[in-house]
């Protein structure tokens, strides 16, 4: 009887656990706190056209990701040049169309990689909050789940050579927007509700950051908002002031890849190029010695544009031009390194014990997470993309240029 019991408590749990993978929200860009991890059963390491359950055209282009809450999906487009942005509302189900809300801005010049949508919306369940940029300012819109606009606001010019691509992310209720660029640049804290300002912290200009910042704690029971660009280094901004707890020293080249936190450190990165040319593990805790903060560094072999994922000890830094390494953590010591067929300008996620990353040209590339190479799938999704994929809902959802696709997971894998 006790052993009976015993089973029907781990099977009650088992199923526990899966219905909370199965049902986690995909917020932001990467997910929960940007680490591009899921838990999410069920998703096979290759398939067919005919597996989708659901694939539609979107009416314009755009690199950003989409972002689930429970069954409803938003996504953004623009037009060529800019001169209308698009923000979509699916049903994270069907892709049924629920509502289109546009904003129009000046056309405005951006990177060949890059796109008038790149950054990627966030949602606490409520209101989706959506940021663009033309070469005239920066706005930040959101709306609820209705398609009703509650709020908008200009947070002054933006002034960079590449286009917008950083994203903006929430916590208790506060939506922080990053503001790196070449004018005058900051980090800024609204009211979720409202769009009201809490506080803004001035920040050095200098080269454009396409860096989502990332949330950690302050070691003493609040959060810290962890940031970096080129002239600003790698910063530690208090959550609830603005306040810069620590700060390291400027950056040698242009940051991309946002930073990854796991086991006790932050992961980040800065390159130029179409490569990464400096990577280091840091210590958050405002209280460690500058000269103690780095755990470790790296110089070779690194990603520019796709940002880290760690799990179960590895780290994983997959490179623009093909080339994958896996990290021992908390040393950094190298376990393995792999080139890949491709080129990569989207980030990998990794759901259970696999990889998943686009190719440019479009194809997704699976990967065993482990501690030796494996490529274990290639899809075809017949057109370019430069998006991460996302995971929420029981499925899979995969962004092309053009194009939105459904993967929806398989009780019997």
């Amino acid at each position: 009887m006790r052993q009976l019991f015993v089973l029907l408590i781990a099977s009650a749990l088992g199923s526990l656990f899966s219905a909370q993978a199965w049902a986690q929200n995909w917020g932001r860009f990467r997910g929960e706190n940007g680490t591009g991890v899921s838990e999410l059963k069920g998703i096979p390491a290759t398939w067919k056209d005919a597996d989708y359950a659901w694939k539609i055209e979107l009416p314009h282009g755009g690199h950003s990701s989409p972002i689930i809450w429970e069954k409803t999906m938003f996504v953004t487009s623009a037009t060529e040049g800019g001169g209308e942005r698009f923000v979509h509302c699916l049903d994270a189900d069907s892709g049924k169309e629920h509502w289109q809300a546009a904003i129009k801005l000046h056309q405005s010049s951006k990177h060949q990689k890059n796109s008038w949508a790149s950054s990627t919306p966030c949602t606490d369940g409520d209101r989706v909050y959506v940021l663009f940029a033309d070469d005239a300012r920066l706005l930040v819109v959101a709306w609820d789940f209705t398609g009703r606009e509650t709020w908008r606001r200009e947070l002054g010019g933006y002034n960079s050579e590449h286009g917008l691509g950083a994203s903006p992310i929430l916590h208790e209720g506060l939506l922080i927007i990053p503001n790196d660029q070449v004018g005058p640049s900051s980090l800024i804290a609204l009211q979720a509700e409202t769009g009201e300002p809490i506080w803004q912290s001035e920040r050095l200009p200098g080269k454009t950051s396409y860096s989502t910042p990332l949330i950690v704690s302050n070691g003493n029971g609040g959060y810290q908002i962890v940031c970096l660009s080129e002239s600003n280094g790698v910063t530690g901004v208090d959550l609830l002031t603005g306040k810069v707890n620590w700060q390291t020293p400027k950056l040698s080249h242009r940051t991309v890849a946002s930073p990854v936190a796991s086991d006790g450190l932050i992961f980040i990165i800065c390159g130029e190029g179409g490569s990464g040319k400096y990577f280091a593990a840091m210590q958050t805790d405002p209280v460690v010695k500058a000269e103690s903060r780095i755990v470790f560094e790296r110089k070779t072999t690194l990603p520019y544009v796709p940002c880290p994922v760690a799990h179960k000890g590895m780290l994983f830094l997959w490179g623009d031009k093909g080339i994958l390494v896996c990290l021992e953590l908390p040393t950094g010591k190298e376990i393995w390194s792999q080139r890949i067929d491709g080129g990569f300008s989207g980030s990998p996620i990794c759901i259970g014990d696999r990889l998943y990353c686009l190719t440019e040209s479009g194809d997704v590339v699976v990967v065993r997470a482990g501690d030796h190479f494996e490529e274990i799938g290639r899809i075809p999704l017949g057109e370019e993309s430069h998006a991460t994929p996302a995971v929420a809902n029981g499925h899979l959802y995969l962004r092309t240029f053009r194009h939105l696709m459904a993967l929806k997971a398989r009780p019997d894998l």
